[in-house]
């Protein structure tokens, strides 16, 4: 079995935040990370994590439209070939248009609209709270686990959170310092027409610790959330739970989550997730990144587990220029050809 990545989320890319000790609420304007990034996070992008870019005195650049809104962009396009299907393909992946409204310093309205997958997300993110709290409400991906931007992880897509999940509802959260972060929220899953957010409302909570020892930059917590799915015209009561470590020292982070469900694919089944990425910066603007992701549909079942191992580089060759290539290894019967490579072009802004 081999999968393909569909659409990709905007999301920050976690092992950034570990390895240099930061919150991703210090890139994004949306206290969980993802989607448009705030003044620091364009910058950084611009300035920093690319091997070569545009200084200010031979072009001058910023997301800034007015004083009080931005505007970003993700587009990602990619070059496919399945051994499965014995074909090479082109795929328009994502071309999202991000805008961020400031009402205040401590009031943000975020929106994003996806042109290719007809998705859209908005909401108002006020920071008025104490201990440095926030209240979210509006359309928004919830915050579970760690947030990869590539959704085919099995504790990304294996759940319920591929790039077509969204939730209406409301989220708060609270930060203590730069080491402790907990959010909750609850909200109507807009992926299934007959949920109902008066009745089923979808529960989730997140808790997530970042303590630094002098260089080195540690990252866990864990995730729980309560979810009604509809399934064959009846309702699954699905619970998820779940545990994520990160590591960064220099050069170096690996990221690692494991999740249980509960009648999260048929009822009285059980089943579980894993994901372990580590990655490597060589030089400025390269890194290269070994993922490795792990799905057992039923646990009482020995025969449906799937395990694959992904190998390749994100390059960076100019600012806001991402080329990233990718070997898909799926690792189970060696006579079976369904291994993939994936040649993704990523433009942001």
């Amino acid at each position: 079995i081999t999968i393909i990545l569909a659409a990709v989320d905007s999301f920050a890319l976690p092992r950034f935040a570990v390895k240099l000790g930061d919150k991703c609420s210090d890139c994004h304007y949306n206290p969980s990370g993802g989607l448009i990034r705030n003044s620091d996070g364009w910058n950084w992008g611009k300035n920093t994590l690319s091997m070569i870019s545009a200084r200010d005195k031979d072009f001058i650049m910023s997301p800034r439209i007015s004083d009080n809104i931005s505007i970003g962009l993700d587009y990602r396009t990619q070059y496919i070939y399945s051994q499965s299907s014995k074909r090479t393909y082109f795929q328009n992946m994502t071309a999202a248009l991000h805008t961020n409204f400031a009402l205040s310093k401590q009031i943000n309205l975020v929106g994003k609209y996806d042109f290719v997958n007809v998705l859209w997300e908005g909401y108002g993110v006020a920071k008025i709270l104490p201990a440095n709290g926030y209240i979210k409400a509006g359309v928004y991906v919830p915050n579970y686990g760690i947030r990869l931007d590539d959704h085919t992880a099995y504790t990304r897509e294996g759940l319920i959170f591929n790039p077509f999940y969204r939730e209406a509802g409301v989220e708060i959260g609270f930060f203590a310092d730069k080491w402790l972060y907990v959010s909750a929220s609850a909200g109507s899953n807009l992926t299934d027409a007959t949920t109902n957010y008066s009745k089923d409302p979808t529960y989730i909570a997140r808790l997530e610790l970042t303590p630094n020892l002098g260089d080195i930059g540690l990252m866990f917590g864990g995730s729980v959330a309560s979810v009604k799915l509809g399934s064959a015209g009846s309702t699954l009561n699905t619970n998820m739970y779940g545990g994520f470590f990160g590591f960064g020292y220099d050069e170096f982070t690996l990221l690692a989550e494991y999740d249980l469900a509960n009648d999260l694919y048929f009822a009285d089944v059980k089943s579980n997730m894993l994901m372990v990425e580590a990655a490597y910066g060589l030089f400025t603007g390269l890194e290269a990144v070994v993922r490795f992701d792990r799905i057992d549909y039923n646990a009482d079942v020995s025969s449906d587990e799937i395990s694959r191992l992904i190998f390749g580089f994100e390059f960076h060759p100019y600012s806001f220029i991402e080329i990233r290539p990718q070997y898909r290894l799926v690792l189970e019967d060696p006579s079976v050809d369904n291994d993939s490579f994936v040649l993704q072009l990523h433009f942001w802004y």
